[in-house]
């Protein structure tokens, strides 16, 4: 007897294939069977008529290693029809967390994960302890969290000594199966590295097969050579690249997503492994003290705090934001394009633009932003928007672009509930199906789904996920074509998405149509060799 039989669907494999229309057969966590009119009984049948059954999304870029601890039932994800979430991005991880260094990573974090406890672990320890949740998770190392561990917030070369036991800490975390190394070189303290540095890290993934991740250099005015630098560290260490959330952030640079995306294709024909992701929004997000420039974090949270209540040292940071823009973000149209979203201390609303602020305090932009960042302690995060639509949709088309949220698993209730955070925290994977698949047809479904399933299992080293297949796990999404979308706004991000009827982690039912089953059946996936299981 089969575990759960799915019938009448139209079925996407995740191959990029058209669809056809096999019933899906689940037994012991696996599909059993994909075959039409099958007749076999189930404990459990899934009437998908009307609908379109497909791999459970694989959300390639997220930092749900802040949240899912807290939040297990993942339900910010589960009901996008996401079933595995990869950790550990834009060089920021929560391990290894050495005995002397635990508060430091925890100020350092303090933007991203207010709420989260820290505690001293290595990296195989903290995969060990990986709490049973909803979805399964991939993890990586991340660079910033290395450096910090080995040298603090110096902004300088590593000594032989520290830059070795960056090696050690890495290579205990890819020997206990973490995917690769995360690189986080826009801000404090991965933007202190050089590329020698990068080139030391790279010859241990080599090693180990392992992968390299990164949030480039500066996905502003320097954004061309900063994904030229990414590249060349996989293709000098002869490794895979995965190009974080691709993006032309900054007026200056709006129009150019096709020059970059020659450029991977370019690096590609070279032979070089190369991938990026996107989500599909023309807003970022990030802590707003990343906003400034990164000199002012050398030495930690105290002294950045200390150096934006210097006058000298506001002078110096109004004068590189006239000539170049905020820090990764570029030159932005308005204070207006600037919003808060979570200050976990009051210094601000949520919600409130900078340019609303700073008018009801009858302050300087700028200087309200030194304000709140002091007020807060740097753990205010804010909305940007920073890019154009146009770009956003050349980068949504491209048929190799996977797809990643950039944001933790959040749900609108408990600690995670805080704010108004960045809506692709709950709509990025139905808003490419539904509004730039579906409504402006920039790409057919299957290559919608083959983006987020079947591709970016091929740039993880997956070997038994992301296509419907016979033997492979039974990760499994359900949804309606003609409904889906994302329904979350920047007034209103709280809120789940519509069009997702059924979604089966490791053949288990966790959606049923509105019902979580309180299921918690995801697996923590470990590399072993090029693979990921």
């Amino acid at each position: 007897m089969d575990d759960i039989l799915i019938k009448g669907g139209m079925v996407v494999d995740g191959t990029g294939a058209p669809a056809q229309r096999p019933d899906i057969a689940i037994r012991d966590g696996c599909i059993a069977a994909i075959e039409e009119g099958r007749t076999e009984s189930a404990e459990r049948v899934i009437d998908a008529e009307d609908k379109i059954v497909a791999p459970g999304f694989i959300d390639i870029h997220t930092h749900s290693d802040f949240t899912l601890p807290l939040n297990p039932k993942a339900e910010g994800k589960i009901r996008q029809g996401v079933t595995t979430e990869v950790v550990g991005n834009c060089g920021f991880s929560v391990a290894p967390a050495l005995p002397e260094k635990v508060e430091e990573l925890r100020s350092y974090l303090s933007g991203s994960a207010p709420w989260l406890p820290f505690e001293e672990t290595n990296f195989s320890n903290y995969m060990d302890a990986w709490p049973e949740i909803a979805v399964n998770t991939v993890m990586q190392v991340g660079h910033n969290t290395l450096r910090l561990m080995a040298m603090g917030m110096e902004d300088r070369p590593p000594s032989d000594a520290e830059l070795s036991h960056m090696q050690t800490m890495l290579e205990e975390g890819l020997d206990a199966g973490a995917l690769g190394l995360s690189s986080g070189l826009f801000t404090a303290p991965g933007c202190y590295s050089a590329p020698e540095e990068l080139h030391a890290l790279g010859s241990v993934l080599k090693k180990h097969e392992a992968r390299y991740s990164s949030h480039v250099r500066d996905e502003s005015h320097g954004v061309h050579e900063a994904v030229a630098e990414a590249i060349e560290v996989g293709e000098t260490c002869g490794i895979h690249v995965q190009l974080a959330h691709m993006k032309l952030s900054g007026t200056d640079n709006w129009g150019e997503a096709q020059l970059l995306l020659d450029r991977i294709e370019a690096a590609r024909a070279r032979g070089v492994d190369v991938h990026c992701d996107q989500y599909p929004y023309a807003w970022g997000t990030n802590p707003l003290r990343f906003l400034l420039p990164t000199w002012l974090q050398e030495g930690g949270m105290d002294r950045l705090l200390a150096r934006l209540a210097d006058p000298y040292s506001r002078s110096r940071v109004r004068q590189k934001i006239a000539e170049i823009g905020f820090n990764n973000f570029g030159k932005l149209e308005s204070w207006e394009d600037i919003r808060i979203a979570i200050s976990p201390h009051g210094a601000a609303e949520p919600g409130e633009t900078i340019a609303e602020i700073a008018k009801a305090r009858n302050c300087d932009e700028l200087d309200t932003v030194f304000d709140i960042i002091i007020a807060d302690k740097g753990a205010t995060r804010i909305l940007v928007r920073c890019m154009s639509e146009e770009d956003v949709q050349r980068i949504a088309s491209e048929p190799t672009a996977t797809v990643g949220s950039d944001g933790p698993c959040v749900s609108p209730y408990g600690v995670t509930g805080q704010g108004k955070p960045h809506p692709r925290l709950y709509g990025t994977f139905p808003r490419l199906i539904g509004h730039y698949a579906r409504d402006l047809g920039l790409i057919t479904l299957p290559q919608a789904i083959h983006k987020m399933t079947g591709m970016a299992a091929t740039a993880l080293g997956m070997v038994d996920r992301g296509v419907l297949r016979e033997g492979y796990a039974a990760d499994v999404a359900v949804f309606d074509a003609e409904e889906i979308i994302d329904e979350a706004t920047f007034d209103e991000p709280h809120t789940y998405p519509r069009g997702i009827a059924a979604v089966i982690v490791n053949g288990r039912l966790v959606l049923d149509g509105e019902t979580h089953s309180e299921a918690l059946p995801g697996q923590l996936l470990r590399r072993r060799g090029h693979e990921l299981r």
